[in-house]
């Protein structure tokens, strides 16, 4: 037999920066496409419309992205415990999690990583994030900003190397942060169910599944059980505390 427990894993300004950031970056791909290859996209009338968009669309992530470290390092107060993997995480931690997805998910087997609040990624996503979130994110908006003033910024321009270095590095890591996307996407969808990992960044809640007896459960049980009725939730969200 299997038992429903539903947990509070995703606080609201989280689930607000997710999506807020997430439409950034979109925009941010696309009309950086357009003002790489000009010529084979062309969606914003003008290739001066494109650069306005992009950078209006860099501003938001940045202050996203800004408001996002504050809220992690001084409100929550678990930026290190969330995004950085422990010497269990590098030794063990990430094979595990790769054999989970690239082999025993497809042959319906239980997931090693089960998220808590202060534990909500596994070793394999901890090690992305780490790289994607505290090492890409911030060169790529520095990048950026650079860039969007270049005459001010000569001298820094200069030291790196020369405008066209520095439009090269802004360029490469876009590109990490596209693959990036659509990988996550794809992750994304290898839970019980295709849409079981999108909903907790609507809602704020995750179900996880337990068999009878077993107090780490089963990543691929059913779906179709009750929501969690007012009083859980109550219940719930005060035992765990925020993310």
């Amino acid at each position: 037999m299997k038992h429903t427990e539903y947990v509070y894993l995703t606080p609201m300004p989280v689930r607000i920066w997710h999506w807020l950031n997430a439409f950034g970056i979109v925009t941010l791909t696309i009309t950086g496409i357009n003002i790489r290859f000009p010529d084979v996209l062309n969606i914003f009338g003008t290739y001066k419309s494109a650069i306005v968009l992009h950078n209006t669309a860099g501003i938001v992530v940045s202050i996203s992205y800004t408001l996002w470290l504050l809220y992690y390092m001084f409100v929550a107060g678990t930026l290190a415990k969330l995004y950085i993997p422990t010497m269990n995480d590098i030794k063990t931690g990430i094979i595990r999690q790769a054999f989970f997805y690239f082999f025993q998910y497809f042959k319906g087997g239980p997931n090693p990583h089960h998220g808590t609040p202060d534990n909500k990624f596994n070793p394999m996503q901890k090690a992305a994030y780490l790289v994607i979130m505290l090492v890409l994110l911030p060169l790529v908006i520095i990048s950026g900003i650079i860039l969007m003033y270049v005459a001010p910024l000569r001298e820094i321009i200069m030291v790196i190397g020369g405008i066209k270095t520095l439009v090269s590095i802004h360029f490469l890591i876009a590109c990490c942060f596209t693959a990036f996307l659509f990988v996550h996407i794809y992750l994304a969808t290898l839970g019980h169910t295709p849409l079981a990992y999108f909903k907790p960044m609507w809602d704020g809640w995750e179900k996880v599944e337990h068999a009878h007896g077993d107090p780490h459960g089963d990543a691929h049980g059913s779906s179709h059980d009750k929501a969690p009725d007012n009083d859980h939730a109550v219940k719930s969200a005060a035992s765990i505390g925020a993310a």
